[in-house]
Parts: structure tokens; C-alpha cells; sequence
């Protein structure tokens, strides 16, 4: 069986398609995660002014009642 210049043509498209796919989803997939390190990285931000901010409101209403 012999293949027409369509065919290869088509297998070719397919087979780049094939690769353009993957790659696509290994970004996806790294950028997910780089993603949950920044969205990590704000709430451990968040979280230590938080607290910061709680501890000198603790400080300053102990030192007003003294």
C-alpha cells in the first residue's frame, strides 16, 4: 500500500499537533504550580502581618492599662 503526499501531509500535522499538545500541558502544569508557590507565598505574608499587627495591639493595650 502505497501512501499519498495528503496522507503523510496529514500525519505530519497530526504528529505536530501531538507534540504542541503535551508541551501545552507540561506549561499548564508548571505554571500551576509556580501559580501555588506565589499563592503560598501571600498567604504566609498575610498571615505573619496578621500576626505582627495582633501582637503590637496586644503590647500597647497592656502598656495603656498599666
Amino acid at each position: 500500500m502505497r501512501l499519498r503526499t495528503v496522507q503523510v501531509i496529514a500525519a505530519l500535522a497530526a504528529a505536530v499537533a501531538f507534540v504542541l499538545a503535551f508541551m501545552a500541558a507540561g506549561v499548564v502544569l508548571l505554571s500551576s504550580l509556580f501559580m501555588a508557590a506565589g499563592l503560598a507565598a501571600i498567604a504566609w505574608l498575610a498571615w505573619s502581618l496578621i500576626r505582627q499587627v495582633r501582637g503590637r495591639a496586644r503590647d500597647r493595650a497592656a502598656s495603656r492599662s498599666i
